[in-house]
């Protein structure tokens, strides 16, 4: 019997950000990932983009990134009031790492329609 994939068809399939390949994450896999940005002094950064432009290489900020935050709850408010603004946007989580300057992860966290 040949392997099925429950990924789906990951060669021809437009994915988004780190987990693309992956199942949709739980509220609580959510909150512990943007846990973990904070736990590692990250700063985190709310993107998003209508769906059309979502291959573009740059997203939209929601506000500026959040230096120094370490409220969870801060961080999950200001997401959902970004989906609230721009309910057909893809809105997404990063994670940004100001020592090696680059983005320790990405995720989109509202999928738009």
């Amino acid at each position: 019997m040949p392997f099925q994939s429950t990924v789906g068809d990951y060669q021809t399939v437009a994915t988004l950000e780190t987990f693309g390949f992956l199942p949709p994450m739980t509220q609580d896999e959510i909150y512990d990932q943007i846990a973990y940005i904070i736990a590692q002094g990250w700063s985190p950064v709310i993107e998003h983009v209508h769906p059309s432009g979502s291959m573009q290489t740059y997203w939209s900020y929601w506000k500026l990134p959040f230096f120094g935050e370490k409220d969870l709850n801060a961080v999950v408010s200001e997401l959902e009031a970004c989906h609230r603004a721009y309910p057909d946007h893809h809105v997404r989580m990063v994670g940004y790492d100001a020592y090696t300057q680059s983005q320790g992860t990405a995720f989109v966290v509202f999928e738009g329609r």
